[in-house]
């Protein structure tokens, strides 16, 4: 497999996470980190982190409403229990 095929498909598999974890408003993060070791904070992280390896300018806030489909403070207010 090439470089670029390999890319796009670690992109479609990251994009389908997301959408996933969208839709699973009710898992919650300390579920997925108790069973998983990663949560949607720490894919914000990740997300925000390759982001700057790319020069891409993004705060964490950005790279948390990208994962969460919304802001942070709606997703608690509306999803945490």
């Amino acid at each position: 497999m090439d470089k670029q095929t390999q890319t796009e498909l670690e992109a479609a598999a990251f994009r389908r996470l997301v959408a996933h974890l969208q839709e699973r408003k009710d898992v919650q993060n300390i579920d997925l980190m108790n069973l998983a070791g990663f949560c949607r904070n720490c894919l914000s992280k990740w997300y925000l982190a390759a982001a700057e390896d790319q020069g891409v300018e993004m705060d964490y806030d950005a790279a948390r409403e990208h994962i969460y489909g919304m802001s942070y403070d709606e997703w608690k207010q509306k999803y945490q229990k």
